[in-house]
């Protein structure tokens, strides 16, 4: 059996953190990837925080924050998905933090 070219550990990581966080539930891991796909203001006032299946849920501080976010939910879900790979995250789900 032939094996294919060497991959880096950067190509790696990303499904990497994403099967940990599946297999956990817990989807803290995937905080680096997620503010690499939504950018340092959105990710400052939201996180993964679970994921179920291949549902993303997503804890934000205001109802405001889950409401913008909802409306952006089919481009940040393209956006991860570039990140994790096609498919790992078919929904996002958004809850207000509990304090």
């Amino acid at each position: 059996m032939a094996r294919g070219e060497p991959k880096t550990l950067e190509s790696l990581l990303p499904r990497v953190l994403a099967r940990l966080a599946g297999e956990s539930g817990r989807a803290s891991s995937l905080m680096p990837l997620w503010t690499a796909a939504v950018g340092e203001n959105i990710a400052r006032h939201s996180r993964p925080h679970q994921l179920d299946g291949s549902t993303l849920i997503i804890s934000v501080e205001s109802a405001e924050w889950a409401q913008v976010l909802s409306r952006q939910a089919d481009s940040l879900r393209e956006r991860l998905n570039e990140k994790l790979g096609t498919g790992t995250v078919k929904a996002l789900a958004f809850q207000l933090e509990s304090r």
